[in-house]
Order: C-alpha cells, then sequence, then structure tokens
C-alpha cells in the first residue's frame, strides 16, 4: 500500500482519535487547567506507546510536562530528526462567540472545529499518522530516519521552561534537523513553507525634566520640556528611507537573495485587500526598497508602541509636563541578537537625550532571537520535494512575522530548522472558532511520511 492510500484508508480513526485529545483542554496559562495540560500529555502518551512507539516518556518540568517519543531507524547510522510541536493550547474566551463548543471537536463539511484543531495539536497528530504510512509503504517496522518527537506543554504561555528542558536532555534529543509544525501555508491551493521567523526585544523610555509640572506661561519655553523631547526622538528612529537609525542595527542582517525576492514575488498577494485586513490602513509604508511581504518577514523594524505624560484628563492644562514615557519593539531578523539591540537602544538614547532631561531605559526582557533557514539547505529542499509529491505543486516560501521557541531549538540542539506545516493564516488560531482544513492535515501526513526518506537521503549526503 503506498503513502496516499494508507493516509485514505486510516482517515477515519486518525480524525476520531484527535477529537478525543481535542476534547481536554489543555489551556497552559490558566492555572486551574494544569491538570488538564498534565491530562493531555498522558493521553498522548498513551496514544504514541499505542502506535509502537519503542521509547515514550512524559518529561517533567519546573512547570507544565512535555512528552518525548523515539522510533529509531533499522539502520544505525540513519539520520535523526526532532519533531517539535506542543499540546498546550490558548484560552477560549469570549466563549459567548463561539459557534460550537470548543472543546468538543465539530465538523463542517471538510472543516473540523475546535481549540488546538490548527494549533497546534492537528499539526502534531499528522506526524503519527505520517511516520505509520511511511513504514507501510516501505514495508518495514522502522521509518528510514530515527524520529523523536517532542510535544511541548506550555508554549502558549511563553516556554518558560523549555530552553531548561532542551538543556537537561540535549544528548537525548542529538539531531541532524528539527521539523517544525507550527506555522501556516500561503493558501490550499498555495503550498508554502516558512524558513524564518521574527524575533523581538522591547524597552521603556522614561524621560524626566523639572521636579514637578510647571505653568506654562511661567516656565513654557525657558525650560526643557519631556514630551517635547520624547516625541522629537522617537521621530529620529527612522530616517526619511524608513530605515532604523540605531547605531550598528542592521550589522550582520542576513541580507535576501535574489531567489528569495523572486520566490516572494510568486505568491498571489493582493495589497489592497491585505490593507483591508490590516485595519483598513491607509496606504503600504516601511523601509525603501522593500516590498511588502519583504519588510514584514525578512525585514527588522521599530515600532512605538504607546507614549504617554503630562495632562490628559478632559480639559485643558497648561503645564510643562514633568515628565514622559513611551514603550518600544523591534521584531529582528536572522543576524541580529536582542541584547545587542538593547545596548544600541540605550547608546542611541544617551546621544539624543538633550540637556537638562534624565532619560532612563527599562527592559523587560531578555527578548526572543530570530530563526531562520536558507532555501537551498539540504533540509529546506528535502522538506519542499516531500511536500511537493505530497500537493503535486510547485512550493513556495514564505517567513512570518512572530515567533516562538524555535529559535531555542536550533541553537540548543545545533541542528537547522524545517518548516513542514499546513495550517492557514484564516484558521483563525487563538480566536474564537479555530478551525482546521481535514484534507490539509491528510496532505500533512503524505508530506511527514515523504519526508523521512527525502531526509534520510538529504542529510546522509550533507554529511559526507
Amino acid at each position: 500500500m503506498d503513502v496516499a492510500a494508507f493516509v485514505e484508508a486510516n482517515k477515519g480513526a486518525f480524525f476520531a482519535d484527535l477529537k478525543e485529545w481535542l476534547a481536554i483542554p489543555s489551556i497552559s496559562g490558566d492555572p486551574a487547567r494544569a491538570d488538564d495540560v498534565r491530562r493531555s500529555a498522558e493521553w498522548l502518551a498513551n496514544y504514541l506507546r499505542g502506535l509502537g512507539f519503542p521509547t515514550v516518556e512524559v518529561w517533567e518540568t519546573g512547570g507544565l510536562p512535555s512528552v518525548f517519543a523515539e522510533w529509531p531507524a533499522a539502520d544505525p547510522e540513519a539520520p535523526s530528526v526532532v519533531v517539535y510541536g506542543h499540546h498546550d493550547v490558548q484560552p477560549v474566551e469570549p466563549l459567548e462567540e463561539w459557534d460550537t463548543d470548543p472543546f468538543v471537536a465539530t465538523e463542517k463539511g471538510d472543516r473540523l472545529y475546535g481549540r488546538g484543531t490548527s494549533d497546534d495539536k492537528g499539526q502534531v497528530f499528522f506526524h503519527t499518522l505520517g511516520v505509520r504510512a511511511a513504514m507501510a509503504a516501505a514495508g518495514t517496522d522502522a521509518p528510514p530516519v530515527t524520529i523523536k518527537l517532542l510535544v511541548e506543554g506550555e508554549e502558549e504561555s511563553g516556554s518558560a521552561h523549555f530552553p531548561d528542558l532542551l538543556r537537561e536532555h540535549r544528548d537525548r534529543l542529538a539531531c541532524d534537523a528539527v521539523i517544525i509544525s507550527d506555522t501556516t501555508m500561503w493558501a490550499a491551493d498555495v503550498p508554502s513553507m516558512c524558513t524564518g521567523m521574527r524575533g523581538m526585544a522591547e524597552a521603556e523610555l522614561s524621560l524626566y525634566g523639572p521636579d514637578t509640572d510647571l505653568h506654562s506661561g511661567s516656565f513654557g519655553g525657558a525650560v526643557p520640556n519631556p514630551l517635547h523631547a520624547l516625541v522629537s526622538m522617537l521621530a529620529a528612529l527612522h530616517d526619511d528611507d524608513g530605515r532604523v537609525t540605531l547605531p550598528g542595527f542592521y550589522d550582520g542582517v542576513i541580507p535576501l537573495t535574489d531567489r528569495e525576492r523572486e520566490l516572494f514575488a510568486k505568491l498571489p498577494f493582493d495589497e489592497e485587500q491585505w490593507l483591508r485586513t490590516a485595519g483598513n490602513s491607509g496606504a503600504a509604508y516601511g523601509e525603501k526598497g522593500y516590498s511588502t511581504l519583504e519588510r514584514i518577514w525578512a525585514r527588522p523594524t521599530a515600532e512605538i508602541n504607546g507614549m504617554w505624560g503630562g495632562h490628559i484628563g478632559p480639559g485643558g492644562k497648561t503645564i510643562v509636563p514633568r515628565e514622559a514615557h513611551a514603550k518600544v519593539s523591534f521584531r529582528l531578523v536572522a543576524g541580529q541578537e536582542p541584547e545587542r539591540v538593547h545596548e544600541a537602544f540605550r547608546a542611541w538614547v544617551a546621544e539624543h537625550t538633550p540637556e537638562g532631561v534624565r532619560a532612563e531605559v527599562t527592559i523587560p526582557g531578555g527578548g526572543v532571537r530570530a530563526c531562520f533557514s536558507p532555501i537551498d539547505s539540504p533540509g529546506v529542499l528535502a522538506g519542499r520535494r516531500a511536500m511537493e509529491r505530497a500537493f503535486g505543486t510547485e512550493v513556495l516560501f514564505t517567513r512570518e512575522g512572530g515567533s516562538g521557541p524555535e529559535a531555542d531549538l536550533a541553537d540548543i540542539l545545533q541542528a537547522p530548522l524545517v518548516f513542514v506545516a499546513v495550517g492557514l493564516n484564516d484558521d483563525r488560531i487563538h480566536a474564537p472558532n479555530e478551525k482546521v482544513e481535514m484534507p490539509l492535515l491528510l496532505k500533512g501526513a503524505e508530506a511527514a511520511a515523504y519526508l523521512w526518506e527525502e531526509l534520510a537521503t538529504a542529510l546522509k549526503a550533507d554529511a559526507r
């Protein structure tokens, strides 16, 4: 039986089992649901044991548990891959906006509705069908690569304990590639692979002038105004071409290749429609010389997220305010480090703070590193071939604007990332009425089955 036939023959049981798992409300961000997150981990572990995984373990953390499973290849020299996903889900509020019970997976045509259908239980689950399809098609009882599943329990609440988990089990997780199935494709009829996710650095800027608010008639124009200083400084964050002015901000940024830009341009992108989805924004804006997709996927940015100071209540109050504040964030791309951006922002603030004003920069966290996979790398090429075999058409490339623990996986395990996923941007992840396209989950299972064969060849050749 070939891969497609096996997937078709087993789809009924696949969806029945998935619905059972989806019924567990594994909301990691709600402390009252901690037992449910544990129950979700135990359910998955028991399911994987029933499928025949020789090794299945629930890994404890300082918070909520992850699941690890391993199926060794018959050839001890075969490459090893880690498949990453997560079994925790987002909260479901506002509940009244759901058309169905979020924890009773409901079919409507080719769609399956419920929390976790797309993000990420459904996309984790297609691998369980894919590994069985690969072995059935080959007539073996072991996959062509050693497969290690790592299914996290805290991704939706910040992955606070995940880096420590990776370090603790680094030897067990040693691999030649990490497969990520927690992203999206461009469209159901335009299959694509993500090759990068932007990181982030945040900061809060506070400016202080006089010890108290002053009467603007007596002091206005004669002493520094922190709000004036703030808006001038923030306006200077970008030059006339939309480039960020922090010193060294672009040092190390990996530029887009001509081939990447060519493939991005092949995507059927309707900018007017996109602007409508962007809150009916009146125009596209950004760094000169780049398309909208290039800006949101592959170029770093600086954004003013909020600013306040002085009188904001009803009526007039003619003062020189004593202080002013702003929150800023930077979306980072491959080659940038959050710590270096924080340092650059501190230096930039020191240089631009006028005399008579005192500046304080507060950094709320360490930031998130970007991740990136070159489109000509062996793992990505293998993933693309597998996707094209499943979908029967050209697979294009995308990137995404946000990121989770992917950079930790790449850095700690020292392995390249390969994104193979079948979610869609309209799956309403994190929102009411989350759904997944059921035919796409089956295509994901096919692609996963082909992926092990493609990686076995590609990664062996790359190791030589």
